[in-house]
């Protein structure tokens, strides 16, 4: 047997043993889903890690998986997080240049220039 056919075995494998743990998931966070009542409140960190996570596997992926939030809502917050990164708001309210010298200071490098004149 050709080392080619060995790694599409084990390869084929792999597959059908990720395809069992997603299809298991998929049926776990259904149940889970059934159970809760009322309306899930999600952090800003959650609503990034499922963004980030939903991105990658796209609209179709997500509308068979995800239960807590629609697949619409999911890649909407990652749109909104890439404009956030993009929009300057992190800039806003920094001053520009250097930073103010305290008055005490500036008191001090006077009287050491004086010093250092004489």
């Amino acid at each position: 047997m050709e080392s080619v056919e060995v790694l599409s075995i084990v390869g084929g494998y792999v597959d059908q043993e990720l395809l069992a743990r997603n299809e298991y998931l998929a049926a776990e966070n259904e149940i889970l889903r059934s159970k809760i009542t009322e309306k899930m409140k999600l952090s800003n960190d959650e609503r990034i890690h499922l963004a980030t996570i939903g991105n990658r596997i796209g609209m179709k992926a997500l509308k068979e998986v995800a239960n807590i939030v629609k697949p619409e809502t999911i890649l909407k917050w990652f749109r909104q997080l890439v404009a956030k990164k993009f929009d300057g708001s992190a800039m806003r309210g920094k001053s520009c240049g250097r930073p103010h010298v305290p008055p005490d200071v500036k008191e001090l490098i006077v009287l050491f220039a004086r010093e250092n004149v004489d």
